[in-house]
């Protein structure tokens, strides 16, 4: 019976995933190993583990030779100008650029919680202090925005009782500036002071006789 598909995802068992990473890395070197014996290949392997550590195996009695052939060719020619030096120069510093990007991913993933498994004692307590002091720097941040935000809205409140103020103001002078026009007004005016004659009734009693003649 054959064996089944294995899926390829993290080994979240942390004591799984380093057993499986020392079978398959002796796999690989040994594989590697073969083929440069076999096919006269010339054959360079590098592995880091997940902590960093380096495994290699390379066919030839150098490394960086091999490292430098792989350059050039990926590369190409060197420039007008320069030189196999600066060449290999700028290649340690790729390789120095690539292992500090490397660290701060392998940070990032820890900060978030990932691969902690496989810290000591004292990085976790080194991460457990970065993480109280990036939750203080995110808390003061936090605190002061909020302040801002209460000294901007207290700024708008004073800004329209002082829009209050002066529209009650000048509402007051325009009322105060009616108010001698409309007593002139009132004295001026004849009807005020002479009333209309009453009378003492709607209907006033027909003058006639009680005798009625005929013919």
């Amino acid at each position: 019976m054959g064996r089944g598909k294995v899926e390829l995802k993290r080994i979240e068992n942390k004591i799984n995933r380093q057993v499986t990473f020392a079978k398959r890395r002796n796999g690989l070197l040994k594989k590697a190993y073969e083929l440069s014996v076999l096919c006269d290949a010339e054959v360079a392997l590098i592995i880091f583990s997940n902590r960093g550590k380096l495994y290699e195996f390379s066919s030839t009695s150098s490394m960086p030779k091999t490292l430098e052939k792989y350059h050039r060719c990926t590369y190409g020619a060197l420039e007008p100008g320069q030189t196999e030096i600066d060449t290999q120069k700028n290649y340690q510093e790729y390789l120095k650029l690539k292992a500090k990007v490397e660290v701060l991913q392998r940070l990032q993933r820890h900060f978030l919680g990932e691969d902690i498994g496989e810290l000591g004692t004292k990085e976790l307590e080194q991460l457990e202090h970065q993480l109280d002091f990036t939750l203080k720097q995110i808390r003061s941040t936090k605190m002061q925005f909020m302040l801002d935000q209460l000294s901007d809205l207290q700024r708008k409140e004073d800004i329209l009782l002082e829009t209050n103020r002066n529209l009650r103001k000048k509402l007051d002078e325009s009322a105060s500036a009616l108010q001698p026009s409309w007593e002139t007004g009132d004295q001026s005016n004849p009807y005020n002071h002479h009333p209309l004659p009453q009378s003492e009734g709607f209907f006033e009693p027909l003058q006639c006789t009680s005798s009625l003649q005929i013919g």
